[in-house]
């Protein structure tokens, strides 16, 4: 794979030589107001460097001063805040050196990690050779692609790059498979365009067949206590022969080298696409995991920026899609239920500023790249900018995530169970045995119960409780590695959304005359439940 290499520690190597650091070029976009851009490079240490943003025709707009630091050799400045627009150049001055970039814009910046299904580039979708020539229509959205890289230090800037911040192409964007660009982000970046009409810039950091650790600080394995377990190699296993999962699976080492390196970068949002490797490595983990995951990353991208990029910086992410038809495996169940830590929606108070795109029912059995990679990468973003729209744009009732229950009541004489939802229901697939009810103590192994849906109302689901009688411990809804086919299952809202999955207790709260209240609940203990 081709790439620029760059120097990680590069300013005691590069003595007096000028630069910007490496994710700083032409064409590239930078974050707008409210915050301030934060922008740093290299320098002879104990010198000056002035930095000046201009407008095309010359004129100066702003000018910065910075020393360059001993030893690193790196100077770092903070951009007044700018209105969307450009373009501008951008000078950085020592002595008599001098470097300029030119073609910037101000707009937001979106960071995309995570693993293959974040790597598929666009000529590897549905509708391909449209979506590539599309790419013409679209030169305010700007994208830049680190290459992938390990380190087991942290590093100060990235060692390699494979796409230098470009105005798309369809040559850029369809570069090869699983090479860049990102079909997921692109796609994002490009429907936020269109919904904000100013610049939007993208930037991919990710790697194919990697888990969630390898992507984690030492910080945030350790709040999880998996730091010192993960350090034995007889406990962290191959998780897999399949070669979508052949990325570094040691603990922090893509944190080190493609996430550290950005942290100086003031960011809008972040989008994330992963969860596979651990659907094998790890499952029951990830309640943890991935919470810490983001709250370490939103620490780290704070201080980086100097304050600039939020504290609740918006991370939207997919929920896992389907794999093998016929697995009676219930990992993939179980990871999407922990990518909500364990809620089954999100935000929510242990993800707050948070949002999902449910997948699904996205399936692709007869992917030309297996059916762990959906070529329908389209719904998927489509279904993130509605929730990145609603969550990190505060755009009012926007509906962005599918129905989810509130209520339950059991009509005890007609061994029933009436399931209110928060939004109308649209009934899209009928016999598709969904819905599963525990009516055994989990003190023993649950066993889980078909309840087929009998009628759909406008927001209530009515279930046949057949074997259970009146004995409702738990509820389940899409609990399977494949639950439905494509855009086919069970519950979508008028917006065609899909009802997300979920694992609720159930506990009797009052009754009458025949009827009894059931309160929803978060397990207390996903293990009692037999998953």
């Amino acid at each position: 794979m081709a790439a620029w290499a760059l120097l990680a520690l590069a300013p005691v190597a590069a003595g007096a030589i000028l630069s910007f650091a490496s994710y700083y070029g032409n064409h590239m976009v930078l974050q707008k107001e409210p915050a301030g851009a934060m922008v740093w490079g290299y320098g002879e240490p104990g010198a000056a460097v002035t930095v000046t943003l201009s407008s095309n025709g010359g004129l100066v707009l702003m000018k910065k001063m910075a020393q360059v630091k001993e030893p690193s050799g790196t100077w770092t400045t903070l951009l007044d805040p700018m209105d969307q627009g450009g373009p501008y150049t951008l000078t950085a001055r020592q002595g008599l050196e001098n470097v300029t970039l030119r073609d910037i814009y101000f707009g937001d910046v979106w960071l995309c990690s995570g693993q293959s299904n974040m790597v598929m580039t666009v000529l590897q979708i549905t509708n391909a050779s449209q979506e590539l020539a599309a790419a013409a229509h679209y030169p305010y959205v700007r994208v830049f692609a680190a290459a992938p890289s390990r380190s087991d230090m942290e590093l100060e800037d990235l060692e390699h790059i494979d796409l230098p911040w470009s105005i798309p192409t369809a040559e850029n964007l369809g570069h090869g498979n699983f090479t860049y660009f990102s079909a997921v982000c692109w796609l994002l970046g490009r429907y936020l365009y269109e919904a904000l009409r100013y610049p939007v810039g993208l930037v991919e950091a990710a790697w194919g067949g990697t888990p969630i650790e390898a992507w984690s600080s030492p910080r945030a394995l350790q709040a999880c206590g998996l730091l010192e377990d993960m350090r034995s190699p007889a406990l962290y296993p191959s998780i897999s022969p399949h070669q979508h999962f052949s990325g570094p699976q040691t603990p922090s080492v893509l944190w080190n080298a493609m996430i550290h390196p950005l942290l100086n970068m003031t960011l809008r949002g972040i989008a994330w696409y992963q969860g596979e490797a651990n659907a094998f490595l790890h499952t029951d983990q990830y309640n943890c995991t991935f919470p810490a995951l983001i709250d370490d990353w939103r620490r780290a991208f704070h201080a980086g920026s100097a304050g600039q990029t939020e504290p609740l910086l918006p991370f939207g992410f997919v929920q896992l899609s389907t794999y093998r038809r016929q697995s009676l495996q219930d990992s993939f169940a179980r990871l999407r239920w922990h990518q909500t830590a364990d809620v089954g929606v999100v935000p929510n108070a242990r993800m707050p500023r948070t949002f999902m795109a449910v997948a699904m029912d996205l399936c692709d059995e007869h992917s030309p790249y297996g059916s762990i990679h959906p070529q329908d990468k389209q719904n998927v973003a489509h279904r993130l900018q509605l929730g990145a729209r609603a969550v990190a744009y505060g755009e009012k009732n926007l509906v962005f995530q599918g129905p989810f229950p509130t209520r339950a009541v059991l009509e005890v004489t007609r061994a029933l169970l009436n399931v209110t939802y928060s939004q109308q229901l649209v009934w899209r697939q009928r016999d598709t045995p969904v819905f599963e009810v525990c009516c055994s103590s989990p003190v023993s192994m649950c066993r889980w119960l078909p309840a087929p849906m009998v009628a759909v109302g406008s927001h209530t689901v009515t279930l046949a409780l057949g074997g259970c009688g009146t004995l409702v411990l738990a509820l389940r809804y899409a609990w399977a590695e494949w639950p439905c086919e494509y855009q086919s299952c069970a519950l979508y809202n008028t917006q065609g959304l899909p009802a997300p999955p979920f694992l609720l207790e159930t506990l009797s709260s009052s009754s009458r005359a025949g009827e009894m209240e059931l309160l929803l609940l978060h397990p207390s203990s996903l293990l009692s439940w037999g998953i």
